[in-house]
């Protein structure tokens, strides 16, 4: 399912079409802090949404689906609702990690929904304030509530049963995106156990960027991602992270790069260290 429009706008863009009656602007950063981060100053016009309570369904173990696991697209319909998120809505997302803390999970979500119009804003937060976006403390009310409701998940995901069979198999495909220091389990501020994957391979979701903070160009991305995945089967190319968040900024730069979507593993590492799977490190294979 390729994109309508490019999955990331620039600043200006979104100063461009700030105005328009389509636009739904949404605030997705997380943390401790992160509502009263929003009350505090947001983009103005912006909604606020929820990691924890309206992008994610999360259970009392890890084991079962991972830090982050995926609500119930009825829930998530809710959430469209109450924002007034239609299909014929321009939704563009900001959190201020550049898309890697929640603003391409969300991103992914819409996608996954059905919505194509729906764009990662390039910088974040601070990219819109300095290119001199008017910020807000206002609480800010939906227009209109909408009807739209979606069933099931359209874009393709993968379990915890597929990525064991997958990782054996040499013309797929596992990549995580976590950091270098976590994959080869030499650190691990999340999860009970450090390690990666038996058979994944590393592409922190960092090499995304250049050293400004913004995206790639969608040609040296499609050339990165090209010679990754050069020979491997389309079908079976899975792509995870920690729980499931961040996994979702490469899938949204490889969208970007023009490359077919992959499966997201929402469980990732988070789940699979929970389950007594084989794990390993940068120096010992369990």
């Amino acid at each position: 399912m390729q994109s309508a429009i490019s999955p990331i706008i620039s600043p200006s863009g979104l100063i461009s079409v700030k105005d328009s009656t389509e636009t739904i602007i949404i605030d997705a950063r997380v943390g401790a802090n992160a509502k009263e981060k929003y009350a505090t100053s947001h983009l103005a016009g912006a909604h606020f949404v929820d990691l924890n309570t309206d992008m994610a369904d999360i259970k009392v173990q890890p084991s079962d689906g991972g830090r982050h696991p995926l609500p119930d697209p009825r829930h998530f319909s809710e959430v469209l609702q109450k924002l007034g998120i239609t299909q014929n809505s321009h939704v563009i997302i900001y959190d201020d990690k550049n898309g890697s803390n929640a603003a391409a999970r969300f991103w992914w979500m819409l996608r996954a929904a059905g919505i194509k119009n729906a764009q990662v804003l390039d910088g974040g937060f601070a990219a819109a304030v300095k290119a001199g976006f008017p910020v807000s403390n206002d609480k800010e009310v939906p227009t209109a509530q909408s009807s739209y409701k979606i069933s099931n998940w359209l874009l393709p995901l993968a379990d915890i049963h597929e990525v064991e069979e997958t990782v054996k198999n040499e013309t797929a495909i596992v990549i995580d995106v976590r950091s270098k220091e976590r994959f080869d389990g030499e650190t691990e501020p999340f999860d009970r156990i450090a390690g990666h994957i038996p058979g994944a391979v590393n592409i922190p979701f960092e090499t995304n960027l250049d050293e400004q903070g913004n995206f790639l160009p969608p040609a040296e991305l499609s050339k990165k991602y090209a010679e990754v995945l050069n020979g491997k089967d389309r079908e079976h190319i899975i792509i995870h992270c920690g729980s499931g968040v961040t996994a979702c900024h490469t899938i949204l730069a490889l969208d970007h790069a023009g490359i077919e979507i992959p499966k997201l593993y929402v469980g990732s590492w988070s789940e699979w260290c929970n389950n007594n799977k084989p794990m390993a490190t940068k120096t010992k294979d369990n």
